[in-house]
């Protein structure tokens, strides 16, 4: 099942996009506000055959996420962005978090934040919790409390996370930083998680190509670690880590976003996302 939220922001109604290409409303059987458990993504696929038709044509597409409680976020994740920033392989993951409010839609405007001289890409698988988890003892069970899938953007400020002290929040949580979208799709249709592809563009050229093959830390093992730290519920987002290609990992001059650019990012069946960028 793949799931959308259309309208005006805090105005989204809860869509499913059917296999024949067809939309249906979901607003009976999903509250487009809270986060849905997997017993709430249970009743909207048995209400499918029946929901009544929708059309999305011109409206804006919202973060198919309700805003969630968390954003957890794994650094470091995938080898070859290690490798490209001069890291260390970790070894136990790297565990920062963003505030929900920079969660926004798959199209809406990226910000460049004032005084930002290294605004940076990070195209990732986004896991979103079905439960509520705390001290999980195995990797089965942390992937059976995942409900499903999101194309993340984990826009960073290089900068602010690394030259200016404390920790790597100050680079991850200004405005706008994490578009999410353009669908969520049940795990039910991701059989394996741990070989899709994914893309980020930057004005077409191609920055990022990778694979979750590279996650150093998988989905399942994630959600455990997570578990015995703190307490995860329905609807929170695990954001997994980047492949390398970001520009932080590039030769000099390191090319950052700047207002008037154009992302994409893509991961294989979850969809593709596509942001201008502008200034804050």
């Amino acid at each position: 099942m793949k799931i959308m939220r259309i309208g005006a922001p805090g105005s989204e109604r809860p869509v499913a996009l059917l296999g024949d290409g067809r939309h249906v409303d979901l607003s009976e059987v999903l509250d487009p506000r809270t986060a849905w458990t997997e017993q709430d993504l249970d009743r909207a696929r048995a209400a499918l055959a029946d929901a009544a038709p929708t059309d999305v044509a011109g409206e804006r597409v919202g973060s198919p996420i309700p805003r969630p409680g968390a954003v957890v976020c794994i650094g470091l994740n995938y080898r070859d962005h290690a490798a490209e920033t001069g890291a260390q392989v970790p070894g136990e993951p790297v565990v920062f978090l963003k505030v929900p409010s920079t969660v926004i839609g798959p199209f809406d405007e990226v910000l460049v934040p004032r005084g930002s001289v290294k605004t940076d890409y990070e195209v990732e698988l986004g896991v979103v919790l079905g439960r509520r988890v705390r001290y999980l003892d195995s990797a089965e069970e942390g992937l059976a409390a995942v409900a499903g899938y999101v194309v993340s953007h984990d826009v960073s400020e290089r900068e602010f996370q690394l030259e200016r002290g404390g920790t790597w929040d100050k680079g991850k949580n200004c405005e706008t930083f994490n578009p999410l979208g353009p669908w969520f799709v049940t795990a039910d249709e991701v059989p394996d998680p741990t070989s899709l592809g994914l893309r980020c563009w930057v004005d077409g050229e191609l920055r990022q190509d990778g694979t979750t093959k590279d996650l150093v830390f998988g989905i399942g093992e994630l959600v455990r670690y997570l578990s015995r730290f703190m307490v995860l519920e329905a609807g929170d987002v695990i954001n997994t880590g980047t492949p390398a290609g970001v520009a932080l990992g590039r030769p000099d001059p390191k090319p950052y976003l700047r207002a008037g650019q154009v992302v994409e990012c893509e991961i294989d069946g979850l969809g593709r996302m596509r942001q201008t960028v502008g200034a804050a």
